[in-house]
């Protein structure tokens, strides 16, 4: 890939400081990025890369997509930030936009994913006291086994992924853990009279995108109509565009009772999240029960319009729903030649191969770090596999050259 001008501070520097100033919470691929552009991003000595991780679908719209910072540059010279305290001019018009654009009567403004699970999580109880007549403090949610919704307290405490959740407790009760794709074990959970919800991911991202049976979510969504069950449906990952439709639930015409967005609802330009519900769930909350000094701020306002508008006027779910095709027959056409990689899977542009190793084995990350070296950059998940998730903005010409940069790699490593 082309060079262009070297950063201020070498890839060495950043990450020697990085790695003695910063908490080590993570483990980044050995990569250090100063300048991003559309499907692209630039390193410190100014080596380019496709990028196919995509901030893990925060940049659907691409890096610096133009419209979008430019909304966030002309908001941030008038007003960036009231509280909730008072009332802003831009708060009133983003909350018309998105409701009308998701279909749902009323829109709660939080700024990460994690915060917005939190506030859904809120908004299911205090329906299941206020509205469905459980015992106050019994309510419990269902959620599915390998489930990723965040790192708080609250949403560790439903993980079963050890890495996230030990050595964090005690833990929050009221939760019911099923696996996932299983009607029949969502259907034997329903029978407690004090469940008041079901929380699930369309797509499991970070479990490995685990792509559940035709007919899970509608049929999920049926049982808990059935029950008076809130069906929760966390978008943060899967929405936006990314699965080849504005939703991954809109595949099987599902309409949550609560839908919870965050990521590309600012095309990765600012934090922005959001929990959509119609009146007889949202009205539950009143003044002083729910809120964030920063959620609802003009300047999100401004670049969730800004990001929302690319989303359609660009058409980039019909793109990721047309290149996903094409990726996934190009994987099928290289795995028949190889035994390195078992299988991929996924919808749109959302989708991960599997490597044909165990998941303590460092195989998937040494690819990552040959793709890496050959042009591209992407992370492995659970050890053995690795997701590719390009800015939706790629063009087929880009994808098949991204195409060819994993086949070479993966003849490298092939078995």
């Amino acid at each position: 890939m082309e060079t262009m001008a070297t950063s201020g501070i070498s890839s060495k520097e950043a990450m020697e400081m990085e790695n003695k100033y910063g908490a080590h919470n993570y483990h980044p691929l050995p990569v250090v990025l100063a300048k991003g552009e559309g499907v692209y991003v630039w390193d410190c000595e100014g080596k380019k890369y496709y990028d196919f991780l995509s901030a893990y679908s925060a940049v659907n719209q691409g890096h610096c997509h133009p419209k979008i910072v430019g909304a966030l540059t002309e908001q941030a010279s008038t007003l960036t930030l009231t509280s909730r305290a008072f009332y802003n001019d831009a708060l009133g018009p983003y909350e018309k936009y998105i409701t009308t654009y998701f279909g749902f009567d009323k829109v709660l403004p939080m700024n990460t994913g994690a915060e917005a699970v939190e506030t859904a999580i809120k908004i299911c109880r205090k329906w299941a006291y206020e509205k469905k007549g459980i015992p106050e403090n019994e309510a419990k949610i269902i959620v599915c086994e390998n489930n990723f919704h965040g790192r708080t307290t609250t949403i560790i405490s439903f993980s079963n992924d050890p890495v996230a959740n030990k050595n964090f407790g005690p833990y929050t009760p009221g939760f019911i853990r099923i696996p996932y794709d299983d009607l029949e074990a969502l259907e034997e959970a329903l029978k407690d009279e004090s469940v008041a919800g079901f929380l699930v991911e369309p797509i499991q991202g970070e479990a490995g995108v685990y792509v559940p049976t035709d007919g899970y979510l509608s049929g999920a969504a049926r049982m808990c109509n059935e029950r008076n069950v809130l069906f929760i449906a966390d978008e943060v990952q899967t929405g936006i565009a990314r699965t080849g439709d504005l939703l991954a639930v809109n595949h099987e015409n599902v309409n949550p009772d609560i839908l919870i967005l965050g990521k590309a609802v600012s095309g990765g330009v600012y934090p922005v999240s959001a929990v959509l519900a119609d009146d007889d769930v949202m009205n539950v909350i009143g003044p002083g029960q729910h809120g964030s000094t920063f959620g609802g701020n003009p300047l999100a306002a401004k670049v969730a319009v800004a990001a929302l508008e690319v989303v359609k006027d660009e058409n980039l779910a019909e793109n990721a729903s047309y290149l996903g095709k094409v990726f996934r027959a190009e994987m099928d056409r290289i795995i028949s030649q190889t035994d390195l990689v078992n299988a991929v899977r996924g919808r749109g542009l959302l989708n991960a191969i599997l490597i044909n190793d165990t998941e303590d084995s460092s195989t998937a990350w040494d690819i990552c770090v040959a793709l890496k070296e050959n042009g591209l950059l992407a992370k492995p998940t659970h050890g053995n596999i690795i997701r590719f998730a390009p800015p939706l903005v790629m063009t087929e010409d880009q994808l098949r050259e991204c195409v060819t940069i994993i086949e070479k790699t993966l003849m490298e490593f092939k078995k």
